[in-house]
């Protein structure tokens, strides 16, 4: 009795066994490529809130996406720096931590100092020179391509508006009026050194501080683009604001390496096409969101100044010539100024 009893339990250890294997054996077939049973999550850090056109536009690149690798992938936008501030992002990019980031343009200096060419004031005649340049591939491919080993990929690039200065004590018209401004900038030392010739004082600082900085008496102002001025309420504490254009800094969307060398041509293909239509729906909503700040500015007491910019264009001329230190940024900043002739 007891022999048939264990050879029993042997027999049905052996079935439970074989229907584990069996469903394992399903499972890894219903998951695999070519399967469309499972989508593929690929988070996108912004640290931007929802108003804003990347966000609109990234949401937009998702659902068409998913749609035309037929479910393969679904990708989840996470605004208001929920998954951290741009210089982590990166860091979670390259680890595969998280797929995409949208970074500001200055970051990637950190990993080739030739970024730095669309970074420099002026260097851009307008917001359709800009995105002519900044993803034509015969100009920005070897660009683009050379933080792979870092992990990342540079995909493409949005227009991140066009930054001017604003503060609480007049309008500026020329480097004379910015004297003794101290006007919050990027944390990088090319923004200090732009604004001291520019003729005020370039003081580094996180964004979120302004406010409560210009409110203080800390800085007398800032530059940005006007979504921001407006969306931070800086239209509260520094109600002048002049056009002096001087930088055009795009934003990046960065991809892990690997997830995007594993995706086959097709899916590159659909990937990278549904992400040029995103930004050129990016450049047009911007133009209107830009425009529904100003009004918006304007009722709240701003005053807006167009600027000649031609003095200001020669102010930091030296800073340009100082920053071409290579072969290679001098090209692509010859490169740049012909895209414009």
């Amino acid at each position: 009795m007891r022999k048939t009893m264990k050879s029993f339990m042997i027999f049905v250890s052996a079935l439970l066994l074989l229907v584990i294997i069996s469903a394992c054996g399903d499972n890894t077939e219903t998951s695999g490529e070519g399967s469309n049973s499972s989508s593929e999550l690929l988070k996108v850090a912004f640290n931007q809130p929802e108003n804003h056109p990347q966000f609109k536009a990234m949401e937009s690149f998702g659902e068409k996406f998913s749609e035309l690798t037929d479910g393969k992938y679904e990708i989840e936008v996470s605004p208001n720096a929920l998954l951290g501030e741009q210089r982590e992002t990166i860091e979670l990019v390259q680890s595969g931590t998280i797929a995409m980031s949208i970074v500001g343009g200055s970051l990637m200096e950190n990993f080739n100092e030739d970024f730095a060419v669309f970074n420099l004031p002026y260097v851009f005649d307008s917001k359709e020179h800009q995105m002519a340049v900044v993803n034509d591939q015969e100009i920005v491919s070897d660009l683009y391509s050379s933080v792979e080993d870092e992990g990342m990929t540079v995909v493409g690039a949005f227009h991140g508006g066009v930054r001017n200065v604003y503060n609480n004590e007049r309008p500026v018209n020329t480097p004379e009026d910015m004297e003794g401004l101290k006007i919050r900038v990027m944390e990088s030392d090319t923004n200090v050194q732009m604004l001291e010739l520019m003729g005020g004082i370039g003081t580094p600082m996180g964004q979120g501080e302004v406010y409560t900085a210009i409110q203080s008496g800390v800085l007398e102002g800032g530059e940005n683009n006007e979504l921001i001025y407006n969306d931070l309420k800086h239209v509260e504490v520094a109600p002048y604001y002049s056009y002096t254009q001087h930088l055009m800094v795009p934003d990046y969307l960065i991809i892990n390496s690997d997830l995007f060398n594993g995706m086959s041509d097709e899916h590159k293909e659909i990937f990278m096409d549904e992400l040029s239509a995103a930004i050129d729906m990016e450049v047009k909503q911007f133009d209107e969101d830009v425009q529904a700040a100003k009004e918006a500015a304007e009722a709240e007491g701003a005053e807006f100044n167009d600027v000649d910019i031609s003095v200001f264009q020669s102010e930091v001329e030296p800073l340009i010539q100082e920053k071409l230190t290579s072969d290679t940024a001098q090209e692509l900043y010859e490169k740049v100024r012909e895209a414009a002739e």
